[in-house]
C-alpha cells in the first residue's frame, strides 16, 4: 500500500491524483491540503478518510472542523499546518499540486524528512531551483516530475545513464491564440484566454498557457530537473498535443513520449516509477489522428517566452521576479483590471525594476515576492 499526502487536492492536479488513488485501490491518502475550498475539502475527507487535512484560511479551517467532527480527522491550518504534513511521518509520496509560492517552504520540509517528491507546483524549481536541486541530492530523495512535459522527459532518458543531451525538445499546444499578432490581442477578455484547445487546467494555468508564460515557467524547471543548459531548451509548437516532448542525443537520435492528453498519465507514472500499470480512458488511435504539425514559437506575439529565458539565463531571484509578477498581473487581468498585453508588460517592468540578487536564500525569495507585489500595486497607481 503507497502512502501519499497532497499538497493542493482540490485544485485540477490534486482532483486528478486522487482519481489515481480510486483507479489503483492500493493507495492510501494520509493527508490533503488546500486553500479554502471547504465543500470540496469535506466530499475528498468522507471518501480518502486521511489522517490530517490542512486549509490555508483560518475561517475555512473552522468550518471543515464542524463539519467533519463526527471522523477521526485532525484539521490544521496555514503554512504551520502545511509544515506539519510535509514533516510529519507515516507517509511516502508528497505530491506538490497546490498553485503558488505557498508551495516552497513545504516542499524543503518534505524533502528535509525524506519523502519522494511528485512535483506539479511550478513555482517550487521556478524560484527555488538553485536551493531544491542540491538539498535533494543531498538528501537522496527523487524529483519525479508531474507536469506532462517533463514527464514525458523523463521518460525519454529512462535507460539512456551517460549518454549526453544535445537537447530538449519542450512541447506547446500554442494555446487558444496561436497563430494571432499583437494586435489582435489587445482587446482579449477572460473568457477568450480561457479557452485552451487541449487540456483542462485551472484559470491561472490556463492563462500562463494562453502568454507562454507557462511554457516560459517550464524551460526554467527543465534547466533545474535535467541539469541543462537553458539554450539546450527549445521549445516546439506541436498543436495536436501527441507528442508531450523529446529528448535528441549527441547521435541525433530522439527519444519521444507520445499519448493522449491526460494528466492521470504522469501522476500515476511519479507514483508507481519504475512501474507502469493499466490505465483506463481512452489511448491512443494513430488512424483517427492523421498528421502531426510542429511550428516555431512567435517570440514577436508572445514574447513573454523570451522573457523566461532571459530570466534564467541571469539566474539569481530574476525567475522569482517573473514568476511573482505573471501570478498578480493574471489576478489582476482575471478581475478586469488590467488588459490582457499588460501581463506581459508588468512582467516586463518587474523585471527590470526589482533588485538583483545573485544567489538569493528561500527568505530572500520571499522578499524579492514582497517587493514585486509592491512594484505591481504601482503600476498605473
Amino acid at each position: 500500500m503507497k502512502k501519499i499526502a497532497i499538497l493542493g487536492s482540490t485544485g485540477s492536479i490534486g482532483r486528478q491524483t486522487l482519481d489515481v488513488a480510486r483507479e489503483q485501490g492500493d493507495i492510501e491518502v494520509v493527508a490533503l491540503c488546500a486553500r479554502r475550498s471547504v465543500d470540496l475539502m469535506e466530499k475528498q475527507i468522507r471518501e480518502f478518510h486521511p489522517q490530517t487535512a490542512v486549509l490555508w484560511e483560518e475561517d475555512a479551517a473552522k468550518d471543515l472542523r464542524d463539519r467533519v467532527r463526527d471522523l477521526d480527522v485532525r484539521i490544521l491550518t496555514g503554512m504551520d499546518g502545511l509544515l506539519q504534513v510535509a514533516s510529519m511521518d507515516g507517509y511516502e509520496y508528497f505530491v506538490t499540486a497546490i498553485m503558488g509560492m505557498v508551495g516552497v517552504r513545504p516542499t524543503v520540509a518534505a524533502i528535509e524528512s525524506g519523502k519522494k517528491i511528485a512535483l506539479a507546483n511550478k513555482e517550487t524549481l521556478v524560484t527555488a531551483g538553485h536551493i531544491i536541486m542540491p538539498l535533494a541530492a543531498d538528501r537522496g530523495v527523487p524529483i519525479l516530475p508531474v507536469d506532462s512535459e517533463h514527464s514525458a522527459i523523463f521518460q525519454s532518458l529512462n535507460g539512456e545513464r551517460g549518454n549526453r543531451i544535445a537537447k530538449i525538445w519542450l512541447t506547446a499546444s500554442g494555446g487558444p491564440f496561436r497563430g494571432r499578432t499583437a494586435a489582435d490581442l489587445a482587446d482579449v477578455t477572460p473568457a477568450d484566454a480561457l479557452r485552451h484547445p487541449t487540456w483542462s487546467m485551472g484559470p491561472k494555468i490556463t492563462i500562463d498557457s494562453s502568454t507562454l508564460v507557462n511554457k516560459g515557467l517550464e524551460v526554467i524547471e527543465a534547466r533545474w530537473l535535467f541539469d541543462v543548459d537553458p539554450g539546450q531548451i527549445q521549445v516546439l509548437v506541436h498543436p495536436q498535443s501527441v507528442i508531450h516532448s523529446m529528448v535528441e542525443y549527441e547521435d541525433g537520435a530522439i527519444i519521444a513520449e507520445l499519448g493522449v492528453p491526460d494528466m492521470r498519465l504522469p501522476i500515476q507514472y511519479a507514483l508507481y516509477y519504475p512501474e507502469r500499470r493499466p490505465m483506463p480512458g481512452e489511448k491512443m488511435d494513430f488512424y483517427k489522428l492523421g498528421q502531426m504539425t510542429f511550428e516555431r514559437p512567435d517570440l514577436e506575439t508572445f514574447p513573454a517566452l523570451q522573457l523566461a529565458y532571459d530570466a534564467i539565463r541571469k539566474g539569481g531571484n530574476l525567475p522569482t521576479v517573473l514568476n511573482a509578477a505573471d501570478e498578480i498581473a493574471v489576478q489582476k487581468f482575471l478581475a478586469g483590471e488590467i488588459r490582457y498585453p499588460e501581463i506581459t508588460e508588468i512582467i516586463r517592468h518587474c523585471m527590470e525594476t526589482c533588485r538583483f540578487l545573485a544567489s538569493p536564500s528561500l527568505d530572500e525569495i520571499f522578499e524579492t515576492e514582497r517587493e514585486v507585489d509592491e512594484l505591481v500595486a504601482a503600476w498605473h497607481a
